[in-house]
């Protein structure tokens, strides 16, 4: 069972997964997270790779990201690439990823892609409101990713919100489930641990 978790940057999709993982047996879960497949842009000059807008589609190798789920699905570890947000460049280690009954996928444009869309078996749009997910991303950027405030709200006003508009907020029409606010609907969270405690029980019944 391939689970896809969508929605805007800060809209709390990795809390969702977190909570999820925490209620279910993550000896059969695998999750890839689509940030981690940005383009590799080591090779470009410092000063250039700050003004890649990484908020558009082709930012994103998706003909990586489809092939290590298509691999994990047929049975096959992966290599999962390491992504440095400080330097915009992949790490020269990798993680390796085994195969599970259930992959978890999570990114803010997932379902932009038709063919990463037919992968998934449950498509989940997390919807939170847009100045709580502005908060939630200029606390993160400036916390984990060595950014200062200016420059996240820049990049927020010219790239993030435009995009949003453009590609994220459209896709959610392709969801099966809608999980309004995020980590705090335990409910819609509930239901998916529901879902996953099913497919692990078969899975380990199947042997």
């Amino acid at each position: 069972m391939i689970i896809g978790i969508c929605g805007g940057t800060g809209s709390g999709k990795s809390t969702v997964a977190q909570k999820v993982l925490d209620s279910v047996d993550r000896d059969h879960v695998a999750v890839l997270n689509h940030d981690s497949y940005y383009r590799n842009l080591g090779d470009m000059p410092i000063e250039l790779r700050h003004n890649i807008n990484f908020d558009h589609p082709e930012s994103l190798d998706n003909d990586l990201f489809i092939n290590h789920i298509e691999a994990l699905r047929a049975g096959e570890s992966i290599e999962g690439p390491i992504y440095d947000f400080t330097t915009h460049s992949r790490e020269q280690r990798t993680l390796r990823i085994d195969p599970k009954p259930v992959i978890i996928v999570e990114g803010i444009l997932i379902f932009e892609n038709a063919k990463l869309r037919a992968l998934m078996d449950i498509k989940i749009f997390v919807d939170t409101a847009s100045d709580l997910r502005f908060i939630r991303r200029l606390e993160r950027d400036v916390r984990e990713r060595g950014r200062t405030s200016e420059s996240v709200v820049k990049q927020y006003l010219s790239t993030v919100r435009p995009m949003h508009d453009q590609f994220v907020e459209p896709s959610k029409r392709y969801a099966d489930v809608i999980i309004p606010e995020g980590g705090f609907n335990q409910v819609g969270i509930d239901l998916i641990i529901g879902k996953i405690n099913a497919k692990i029980a078969e899975a380990i019944a199947a042997g």
